[in-house]
């Protein structure tokens, strides 16, 4: 194409939490999305829980001391540095330009997405589906789903392989046609 530049640097926001079904999802960009010889900049972002508020006048306060509100705090880091590590054991792998940044959030997951991406403006963003089934997801709700009609840039959801919800391939299919 002659006359026409492609800018060879790209911005992906993966999504990663504690599931198989995200560290599948970045393996996959990975292998998908990022090219040998365009500089890419991965976002891993992964959002902690809202923060336990309790007011003085909460009966909850009284039962969590000071110590127990401490180990959760530390727990939730402990987590988030696991997750963060599973990652980089994942990328690590791929021979690729990439510059791997880390945005830790805080809040509903489907907010601080959705709200980190509208402040990156990445190219694309990658999650990971959990495979839950209507019922699940209609009491649950759905992260990617949300995520995918509020946002601005192209989202990739990457099922896992051993996802149930998906559809049997060509051959199982029976016919009563005769075909």
């Amino acid at each position: 194409m002659e006359g026409v530049s492609v800018d060879d640097k790209h911005k992906i926001v993966v999504a990663v939490d504690e599931s198989e079904e995200s560290m599948h999802a970045l393996s996959w960009c990975l292998s998908n999305l990022v090219s040998h010889n365009s500089t890419t900049t991965l976002v891993l972002l992964y959002v902690k829980p809202p923060p336990i508020i309790y007011s003085s006048f909460d009966m909850a306060a009284h039962i969590f001391s000071a110590d127990v509100i401490v180990a959760m705090e530390k727990y939730g880091t402990e987590l988030v540095n696991s997750v963060m590590k599973r990652a980089e054991a994942v990328f690590r792998n791929f021979n690729r330009n990439v510059n791997v940044e880390k945005v830790i959030g805080s809040g509903e997951a489907q907010d601080v997405i959705c709200d980190t991406v509208e402040k990156l403006r990445p190219d694309t963003l990658v999650m990971g589906s959990h495979g839950y089934g209507f019922l699940k997801r209609a009491i649950l709700g759905s992260v990617s789903e949300h995520c995918a009609k509020r946002v601005k840039c192209p989202v990739v959801i990457v099922k896992h392989p051993h996802d149930k919800t998906t559809l049997p391939s060509n051959s199982s299919l029976k016919h009563d046609d005769g075909f």
